[in-house]
């Protein structure tokens, strides 16, 4: 029983890393401009959720914005929102049930949010991590801005 579970792990494992899930994407143009990083109004937060990895390339996940859905990441696509300042929920999907990150936003400023893949029992979870500007910044440029599912 051993030898037979030990021969299907480096299967299951190739099955889980392989394939490429895709999801639309906005025009380059538009890309282009939210990679400027211009400030958000001044009554308003600026919100960059990225997933610059192909770890767990065959998933994608929801991604949600004070509860509303703003759509799927796939690997290396991000997301931009403009969001009241406050507390700002970001939720991704997760294998039982949404991860969730409170971030503290102040008008004017940009917050950068990195969703990342983790092993699961039985697919891949995700989680969120506030990261620094500089590291948001260097994230969302390897990046390509998701369309949104309205568009």
């Amino acid at each position: 029983m051993k030898t037979r579970i030990a021969a299907i792990l480096p299967l299951i494992a190739a099955m889980y890393l392989s394939g490429c899930a895709t999801v639309p994407t906005a025009p380059p143009q538009e890309d282009a401009a939210r990679k400027q990083f211009p400030l958000p109004p001044a009554d308003l937060a600026g919100l960059y959720i990225y997933r610059n990895s192909s770890f767990g390339a065959a998933l994608k996940k929801r991604v949600f914005v004070n509860d509303e859905y703003i759509g799927e990441t796939a690997p290396m696509t991000y997301f931009y929102r403009e969001v009241a300042p406050g507390s700002v929920k970001v939720s991704t999907s997760s294998e039982f049930g949404n991860n969730d990150l409170i971030v503290e936003a102040e008008a004017g400023k940009n917050y950068f949010v990195k969703q990342y893949i983790k092993l699961g029992v039985f697919v891949g979870g995700a989680n969120l991590e506030l990261v620094s500007e500089e590291a948001g910044k260097q994230g969302v440029l390897e990046c390509s801005l998701a369309a949104s599912p309205d568009k």
